[in-house]
């Protein structure tokens, strides 16, 4: 075992990166395996471009360029593409686009890249996770022209990257699926030339016979599926059309209409063979069981498929000419799971590596992603055993079992298509049923996740202790593009226990895109933080400063991706909860979903990390922290705080014995030097119901409501520290005096927490101090205990009320969490999550996103950019714009088309109306800015705005009633 061997070392600090170079080896054998003649052109962008340059440097590899788009973030004011800071001009290679929108710009752009890479001497391109990394066509140009693609060969892009293909292969390789159509050009081909004779002649009439298609393949004795298949991929192949885009909307809709009658009550899921990264997908609704008759409801349902059919097209860039349009029609598993299996493979051999639950996304994108290991499950199964819990360790042993099933599976798969590198097999699962559904034949964005799990450990056959190991993906992808099936099958060795990665995107409260924001300052990475950010963090080499960054919106919303370790999930779970904590990202109109990661880690937390949310669970959780801010937006602090201390005085006159303690106006005092203690981190929380929702859950077992009353099993005081810490507020050294602790509220605090220490240590038996029930229940007395005198008991309890007065803020924010249940959204013991009916009321939730994400203010004649973004008017480029002028349109109506970071999202009407002026000028694709005015309009009702005095008093019942509240609670 040479110094590769890193099991041990490496493993405790994984952001220590170690020497990569084989070529350095004292094995010969090793030695054999360096990959630094490889010269590899990087034709990918964001955090895995970066990412590939350091492991490239690492290995050895000296000579490597880069492409650099045009629309990247280069081309903004006061952006930086931070890649530049360490590469020779010479090997930075501007393009217009990293992708074409049409077929021949596509088609353009490979060739280009074929001409780049000779002219800069490059051997192999490394596309990532990119736009061209699961492009067949491109993968094959490559290897016509010499070059060697980092990544599966196209035979196998075509095997398992095509959902079409995949799915077939997945059958007969016995990995189970799921249910639908997959054959939908295959059925248009047969509708129109159904025998041999007929797919021979349509051939010969478009020239097909000697390209890709030959006449042996459309012999009477091929089978016709086959023969049909055959035909459609010389078509592609010679850039033909065999159909039209109204053929295949005609068969799509066939296709929806049978499925929805077979299967009453599920919808459809619409899927692009070559979509991804949630790209390309719609879902279409089903038809009720009881609706009579069920043939004609379902027909009536699957007209809407071909309208969505050609937004996926669109999305996909799909539509030209030549281009293989075929969308999946399956079934939708509505209470489905998303995991998926980490897989390396070099044709002859196949590895799984664990799997990742990916299922808290939104909009089809992923947002954190959590390790799946035998291990890491063997051990969490016998921690619940331990503690007795037998529904835990019973569904974790299930949860095991299915992994297993998986991986078996992805490695079947794989040895079936022939994988030559990484790819992820991808799983929805139902309860303990799961089913494939696709392969990503690149590395993942998340593939951090599984790398931090597991190592590779390669062996001499003839000696097994002369070995290295491989702890990076990328590095492993160059290993194979190198050497291929020179490299023994591995055994994977466990790193770390789990590992977890959270997906910082540019997105508002209801994360929906936001481009265009600039980064000013970014806290350095926490210890244990591994930050994939492109280099944005990386400071001006001269003066040390943070350079300013502009998030580009033309490609897609992620900005980081922040991954952490841990030895159990629990502790990765904790990890990343700090780093959320402690990173501080500022900007100007900088919107990330941050805070929202932050209340999400701390909902697991507190209820169990091993609870297993299905795709669907983000919606209803954003709409209860929507509901949350409904709540805190009913209240008036001010009012409160005023209340709240006038109830305090009146307490005291009728207390005799208080009043004393304190003397006449004292309280007025506390108040006064209080505020700022008590307020600015409350309504730091007001102000934003993703915190809410973190201080509730961290706080679960810190209070009861008993018949709507707050009881505090722990004391406020220690809760306020808590929420300082919580909101990084604690003392900082050179940290802004607006985002911490005043000095003159930390004299407070740390009085008040001295005060309780020393009190409770004196009143301490033998089992330790007193709970903060039985300490309150003795400071409320009027005896003195044993060891205090009449005057030292007075004080103490003087002090003692001057200490919680004004901390029933507090209870505010529990009593707002209680209005808004927030805490019927709960985790079962057996880990699946009990969503209440009222959070998948799509109305409500729609309200709550404007709630979580204000729309732009705008006059009541005109309707204007949601967000900023390219504009399209129509869904199509061959269909009708949605309106013009003179149209007239109903609330819920699509207006137009906003494709935001990759995404395309439909505008609806917000109200019935008609459309006097189109504002909006040029063509489809304009950028658009938010709240820019694109129609005059003449709603068909004047919408009346609410009275701000009738909204202020209302919040002050509200308020009121509040306070109530918490002094009934007090026994006032």
């Amino acid at each position: 075992m040479d110094g590769f061997e890193t099991r041990r070392g490496y493993d405790r600090n994984p952001r220590v990166v170690r020497d990569r170079r084989l070529g350095r080896s004292s094995s010969a054998w090793a030695r054999s395996f360096a990959a630094d003649d490889v010269r590899p052109l990087i034709v990918c962008r964001g955090p895995i471009r970066k990412e590939a340059m350091d492991v490239f440097a690492q290995m050895g590899i000296e000579h490597y360029g880069i492409l650099l788009s045009e629309k990247d973030s280069i081309v903004y004011t006061h952006a930086l593409a931070p890649e530049l800071r360490c590469l020779h001009p010479a090997h930075v290679h501007r393009v217009k686009d990293y992708t074409g929108a049409t077929k021949d710009e596509r088609v353009k752009l490979m060739q280009e890249i074929v001409a780049i890479a000779r002219a800069g001497g490059y051997t192999h391109v490394f596309a990532g996770y990119g736009f061209m990394a699961e492009d067949e066509e491109f993968v094959r140009t490559l290897e016509e022209a010499g070059l060697v693609f980092i990544g599966p060969r196209s035979s196998v892009q075509r095997a398992a990257g095509l959902k079409d293909e995949a799915k077939r292969t997945a059958l007969a390789a016995a990995v189970s699926v799921t249910p639908g159509i997959d054959d939908a050009t295959r059925r248009i081909v047969l509708r129109k030339w159904p025998d041999h004779a007929a797919l021979r002649a349509a051939a010969a009439d478009r020239g097909l016979l000697g390209a890709g298609a030959p006449g042996a393949r459309l012999a009477d004795g091929i089978p016709l599926a086959e023969a049909a298949d055959a035909l459609l991929a010389a078509a592609y192949a010679r850039r033909v059309d065999l159909y039209t885009t109204d053929e295949l909307c005609e068969e799509l809709e066939r296709g929806a209409a049978e499925l929805l009658a077979r299967h009453p009550g599920r919808r459809i899921r619409l899927k692009a063979i070559g979509g991804g990264g949630g790209k390309g997908q719609r879902l279409l609704a089903g038809v009720a069981p009881d609706a009579a008759p069920l043939e004609a409801a379902a027909r009536a349902r699957a007209a809407e498929v071909p309208a969505l059919a050609r937004e996926i097209l669109a999305e996909v860039k799909a539509a030209g000419v030549g281009d293989n349009k075929n969308i999946l029609l399956e079934l939708n598993v509505e209470e489905t799971r998303h995991n998926e299996i980490q897989l390396v493979g070099n044709g002859a051999w196949c590895v799984a590596l664990g799997g990742r639950d990916c299922s808290l996304q939104m909009h089809e994108q992923k947002l954190l992603e959590v390790a799946m290991t035998q291990e890491g499950l063997l051990e969490a199964i016998e921690r619940a055993r331990a503690a007795g819990e037998a529904p835990r360790a019973a569904s974790l042993e299930r949860e095991r079992a299915s992994l297993a099933r998986m991986e078996a599976e992805a490695e079947r798969f794989g040895q079936a298509v022939g994988l030559n590198s990484a790819s992820t097999f991808e799983c929805i699962v139902e309860g303990d049923h799961h089913y494939f559904m696709e392969v990503n034949t690149r590395i993942q964005v998340e593939h951090r996740v599984s790398e931090l799990c597991y190592a590779l450990r390669f062996e001499n056959p003839a000696d097994p202790a002369d070995a290295f190991e491989v702890t990076s993906l990328v590095e492993c992808m160059v290993l194979l593009a190198r050497h291929g099936e020179r490299l023994p099958r591995p055994i994977r060795v466990r790193r770390e226990g789990s590992a977890v990665e959270a997906r910082l995107n540019a997105t508002n409260g209801a994360l929906e895109p936001h481009a265009a924001g600039i980064i000013v300052s970014w806290s350095d990475p926490h210890p244990h933080e591994i930050r994939d950010d492109q280099g944005i963090c990386v400071k001006n080499p001269d003066t040390g400063v943070f350079m300013h960054y502009r998030v580009a919106g033309a490609y897609d919303s992620n900005i980081a991706l922040l991954v952490t370790y841990g030895a159990s999930r629990e502790e990765a779970y904790q990890r990343i909860c700090e780093i959320l904590r402690t990173t501080t990202l500022r900007g100007s109109d900088l919107h990330t979903n941050l805070l929202f990661h932050y209340g999400l880690v701390h909902w697991f937390l507190a209820r169990s990390v091993w609870a297993k949310p299905t795709t669907g669970f983000v919606v209803p959780y954003l709409t209860q922290v929507g509901l949350l801010a409904v709540e805190l937006g009913g209240l008036d602090f001010d009012v409160m705080w005023a209340e709240l201390g006038a109830r305090h005085e009146r307490r005291l006159a009728a207390r005799a014995g208080a009043a004393e303690a304190t003397g006449g106006g004292a309280l007025k005092k506390v108040f006064a030097l209080k505020d700022t203690l008590v307020r600015r981190p409350v309504e730091k929380i007001c102000a934003e119901p993703h915190l809410l929702s973190a201080w509730l859950s961290r706080n679960m077992g810190s209070f009861e409501i008993r018949s709507g009353r707050v009881r505090w099993l722990k004391n406020p005081i220690e809760v306020l520290a808590d929420t300082y810490w919580l909101l990084n507020m604690t003392p900082q050294p050179q940290a802004p005096a607006a985002h911490v602790i005043w000095d003159h509220d930390q004299e407070v605090l740390s009085r008040a927490l001295g005060f309780y220490r020393r009190v409770g240590e004196r009143m301490g038996q033998a089992g330790g101090a007193p709970s903060w029930p039985e300490l309150r229940a003795h400071l409320s007395g009027d005896t003195a205990p044993h060891g205090y005198d009449a005057e030292l008991w007075r004080r103490v309890r003087g002090a003692h009320l001057g200490f919680q007065a004004g901390l029933e803020l507090l209870d505010a924010l529990v009593l707002a969490g209680d209005a808004a249940r927030f805490f019927e959204l709960r985790a079962r013991e057996d880990g699946t999550v009990d969503i209440p009916e009222r959070l998948l009321d799509r109305e409500l939730s729609a309200r709550m996103r404007k709630v979580l994400a204000p729309p732009p203010a705008m006059r009541a004649n005109e309707i204007v950019a949601v967000t900023g973004g390219m504009f399209y008017a129509q869904e199509a480029p061959d269909r009708p714009p949605f309106v013009t002028k003179g149209s007239h349109f109903a609330a819920g109506d699509p207006l137009y088309v906003i494709e935001v970071m990759k995404m395309f999202n439909k505008v609806l009407a917000p109200c019935s109306g008609t459309v006097e002026e189109v504002l909006i000028d040029g063509g489809e694709g304009t950028i658009v800015q938010k709240g820019q005015p694109l129609f005059r309009v003449k709603p068909d009702e004047v919408l009346v705005e609410e009275d701000s005095a009738e909204r202020a008093r209302r919040r002050r019942e509200t308020t009121l009633r509040y306070v109530d509240a918490i002094f009934d609670a007090e026994g006032a």
